[in-house]
């Protein structure tokens, strides 16, 4: 009896008021790593919840009208019960998510998990948590490298003139300025049809979605791995929706979610970790030139973009990025 009656109380979770079906937002679906991810964990939450919680996919940020940079602030308002978001996509709302999209900050994958996996990512946490969300695990998107229909690009100055599509991110629109592009901003939804008509000549996106986007067949002929930034995932939850949970579902949902990132982590750098990257020779087949830049070759990018780095530094917050460049600088 005294236990019905707690259940009952005000602020304490019972399972009789959780809803039929929780909302997942998603920017892409099953066919790709994210996608994946954000399956794997709603697999696993309701096997492991016994169906207590039950969780419907939303690819293409439907819920949101397919609009990317407003799934943060749907997500703090409840339309969105839970999702596997971009920081890119959340930075116009929580600029230290900007850290990631610091150009040439990560070398390689050590470095990446040293952030998410370390000091800079438990300071994120909070900070998110203070945004309004709660954040759970880490996921990937991956490395973001440049495709054009028109040239393969070697050095900056390659990219003058080119009209390249980005993400509604003022970082990404300074950057690509500095190489002297022209960047135009679109969503996902609408990048594709621009890359087929020759509306715009070039985007940067992890060879994953390369691949299961098929962007060869939509005149993207030259890529080049310039490895410039990586885009980590995050998977939350809405604080209204978290406090309705019972503590021990809250957990199950938790692990599921660290179980589920590590997994779809795995899948994001599957063909591109391997000593013969097999994704690269299955774009090669396809008839794509792939650029792999040599040291210095690289480095005149990173001296283009510097002036970038240096004007966002305090703007993400210089704290936060001197922790990062120091975690990366001790990576293993």
């Amino acid at each position: 009896m005294g236990s019905l009656a707690l259940a009952a109380l005000p602020g304490t979770a019972s399972a009789q008021n959780y809803k039929s079906e929780y909302r997942m937002s998603l920017v892409l679906g099953p066919a790709f790593p994210w996608g994946k991810g954000g399956e794997i964990w709603a697999n696993k939450v309701r096997e492991r919840t016994q169906g207590r919680i039950n969780i419907k996919l939303y690819p293409g940020v439907s819920l949101i009208q397919g609009d990317q940079t407003r799934e943060f602030s749907a997500l703090r308002q409840g339309v969105i019960d839970m999702a596997v978001g971009s920081t890119i996509n959340w930075s116009p709302q929580v600029k230290q998510l900007n850290l990631f999209s610091l150009p040439f900050l990560m070398p390689d994958y050590a470095a990446v998990d040293s952030l998410t996996q370390g000091e800079v990512g438990k300071s994120l946490f909070k900070v998110l948590d203070q945004a309004g969300v709660v954040p759970l695990a880490w996921g990937e998107n991956g490395y973001r490298e440049i495709s054009t229909s028109k040239l393969p690009i070697k050095k900056p100055e390659d990219l003058k003139g080119l009209k390249i599509r980005v993400v509604g991110s003022p970082l990404f629109l300074d950057t690509f300025s500095a190489l002297g592009a022209n960047p135009t901003q679109m969503s996902w939804a609408d990048a594709q049809p621009a890359l087929a008509s020759g509306a715009v000549d070039g985007q940067e996106n992890p060879i994953s979605i390369f691949t299961a986007a098929k962007l060869h067949t939509v005149g993207q002929k030259y890529v080049t791995m310039w490895g410039y930034i990586c885009d980590p995932l995050v998977f939350v939850v809405n604080k209204d929706i978290w406090n309705s949970w019972t503590p021990a579902d809250r957990e199950i949902v938790r692990q599921a979610a660290i179980d589920a990132g590590k997994e779809e982590t795995a899948l994001a750098r599957k063909g591109l970790v391997e000593a013969d990257k097999p994704l690269l020779k299955e774009i090669a087949g396809h008839g794509v030139n792939v650029v792999q830049l040599s040291p210095a070759e690289r480095e005149a990018f990173v001296k283009a973009t510097r002036p970038v780095y240096d004007k966002w530094k305090n703007t993400i917050g210089a704290d936060l990025v001197t922790q990062a460049e120091k975690s990366i600088a001790s990576r293993k």
